[in-house]
């Protein structure tokens, strides 16, 4: 796996993967960013919200549990001190399906976070990560 992150004029940063994606990253405006992309340690957030959500609508269509939605809100604290690691980590899931079994959706998120999930894996090397999850109508 291979990334190029560039400085832009205008002080902004882009990064491009192999995989042909690029995105904007910034800084925000009180450390001299324009708030033009998000901020790199949101970026690592998003990452491990996306690897969870993955890896968790794939169980659960193995388990024959199909997800018509699924949403993830992740909320994080940071130290105080520098660096300013990520200390906390909460990830809730909002799934919506026609009959889901909430102890295959617990079983589902549970292997993600122990076992598949790099970026859980990682993160929580240095942070407490905590789960739950809600089953919406749907």
């Amino acid at each position: 796996m291979h990334a190029t992150i560039t400085l832009s004029e205008d002080d902004s940063l882009y990064g491009h993967t192999d995989s042909g994606h690029g995105i904007v990253m910034d800084r925000a405006p009180d450390v001299g960013g324009r708030n033009q992309g998000a901020r790199p340690m949101e970026m690592l957030l998003l990452g491990l919200g996306g690897c969870t959500l993955i890896d968790v609508v794939l169980i659960l269509r193995k388990a024959r549990q199909p997800c018509t939605d699924v949403r993830i809100e992740l909320e994080a604290e940071r130290a105080t001190e520098v660096p300013r690691v990520f200390t906390k980590i909460h990830v809730h899931f909002a799934l919506s399906g026609a009959e889901l079994d909430p102890q295959k959706v617990a079983r589902a998120i549970r292997l993600s976070a122990e076992k598949y999930c790099s970026a859980s894996q990682m993160l929580g090397a240095v942070a407490e990560i905590t789960h739950d999850f809600e089953i919406l109508p749907g």
